[in-house]
């Protein structure tokens, strides 16, 4: 399979270009090593053991090489983010130095590398660099807020979509079908349970219990559930409920090797919105690691097979995963934009809006996701209620579905099938 174009891309080569180091940062299997290979005159790869014992004992040699200098997997000798900082410090010319991580250390290193070092993430695939579909609706186009016509028209189903979220965003591992996927991707799950934890410098005492808390967070994929209640799930038919204090380094340990990246509450500033909730969505790094965990396949989901600790949730786990591969993939299209995404929730729950994608002047980009193909008045109330409460600091507003067309309603509200839409 050769090189897959990521969205991601277009940042690297912009920032190679301008600045002396940068590092690729997110889970393993994302194709980090192969988008900075592509652009590196040397590499060092810290995972292959022969080479990490040289560079070990000599660990000067890191920064020495035909530049762009790529440290693959950097973390497996934290030393080396120093090495590159001072570098930098003596001859900030750009294009010098890439990196690459799949966790942060357990032993920060001595200096942030702020001005110095610029940090990249890099997630699964998003549905557009997937090239399901040819897309006809630029995020960025909707945070330019000229509320253009939308159009363009897809094949995809309901049915496509549950596919693609079992077949993951990791690009060598989609390229799998039936035993070799799941086999896959139960691998990819041990790796993380069984050596990253340790490697990560979290000894996990009961890795079952540990499965059981992962699980019961799959459970809670596109939610805001209490800590508390996923631990509750976790422990379900289990004599003793694990203490926080055990719990607690685990949603840590899988912040730091990028295996959880959950959506943050939005907080305004150029608005007078009050009485916003503050909890944040759960999200996996990867919907298909979700519907792993919880045992279930396109056709169960399609079905509505249930699955997984009790967790309450409103709608379907389709539509909950749903959320959780759109989420992936405006994550990748806002990077783009220079823009992030965080979601909206009142605190007694009268309004919520699925993702918020923010400009850097605080304007925003309002998304709701629904598993259907129709759109109608109520979908879209939310949305109306936002457009009346912050006027034009909302720059544009749209429904994400399984449809087939892309258009604007009377409203102004658009509607975009999740495959149409692009960074």
């Amino acid at each position: 399979m050769g090189y897959r174009p990521r969205i991601v891309d277009a940042e690297l080569d912009e920032l190679v270009g301008g600045l002396p180091a940068i590092s690729v940062e997110g889970p393993k299997a994302v194709g980090k090593t192969a988008t900075a290979s592509r652009r590196a005159g040397t590499i060092h790869r810290l995972d292959d053991p022969g080479r990490r014992e040289v560079l070990d004992a000599a660990p000067e040699r890191l920064v020495i090489g035909e530049p762009p200098v790529l440290i693959d997997e950097w973390q497996r000798i934290p030393e080396s983010w120093d090495l590159v900082r001072r570098a930098v410090d003596e001859d900030p010319s750009p294009g010098r130095f890439l990196l690459t991580g799949s966790a942060a250390p357990s032993e920060a290193p001595t200096h942030s590398g702020a001005g110095r070092i610029v940090t990249v993430r890099m997630r699964p695939l998003s549905l557009a660099e997937r090239a399901v579909e040819q897309p006809t609706v630029r995020l960025a186009d909707l945070l330019a807020g000229d509320r253009s016509d939308l159009d363009g028209t897809t094949s995809l189903t309901v049915e496509d979509y549950a596919d693609e979220i079992v077949r993951s965003g990791f690009p060598a591992i989609r390229e799998l079908s039936g035993r070799l996927l799941r086999s896959q991707l139960d691998g990819y799950l041990d790796r993380i349970v069984e050596r990253e934890f340790v490697e990560a410098g979290h000894r996990v005492r009961n890795q079952g219990a540990l499965r059981r808390w992962l699980t019961a967070y799959a459970a809670a994929s596109s939610t805001t559930t209490s800590y508390d209640a996923i631990r509750d799930a976790a422990s379900s038919g289990e004599h003793d409920k694990p203490a926080k204090a055990t719990t607690i380094p685990y949603r840590a340990t899988l912040e730091q090797l990028w295996m959880i990246e959950e959506v943050p509450a939005w907080s305004p500033t150029r608005n007078r919105l009050r009485r916003l909730g503050a909890s944040p969505v759960h999200q996996l790094a990867d919907p298909a690691l979700a519907a792993r965990l919880l045992g279930v396949d396109a056709d169960a989901l399609l079905d509505g097979t249930p699955a997984g600790p009790p967790i309450p949730r409103d709608g379907t786990l389709l539509g909950a995963l749903f959320e959780s591969l759109l989420t992936l993939s405006v994550r990748a299209y806002a990077q783009a934009a220079e823009a992030r995404v965080r979601h909206l929730r009142t605190r007694g729950g009268e309004h919520e809006v699925d993702l918020i994608v923010e400009r850097t002047d605080g304007r925003i980009v309002a998304i709701e996701v629904k598993l259907s193909a129709t759109v109608g008045d109520d979908d879209v109330r939310h949305l109306r209620w936002l457009a009346t409460t912050i006027g034009d600091d909302l720059l544009d507003a749209i429904v994400v579905t399984t449809g087939r067309d892309a258009y604007r309603r009377s409203d102004g509200i658009g509607v975009v099938p999740a495959a149409l839409l692009t960074a």
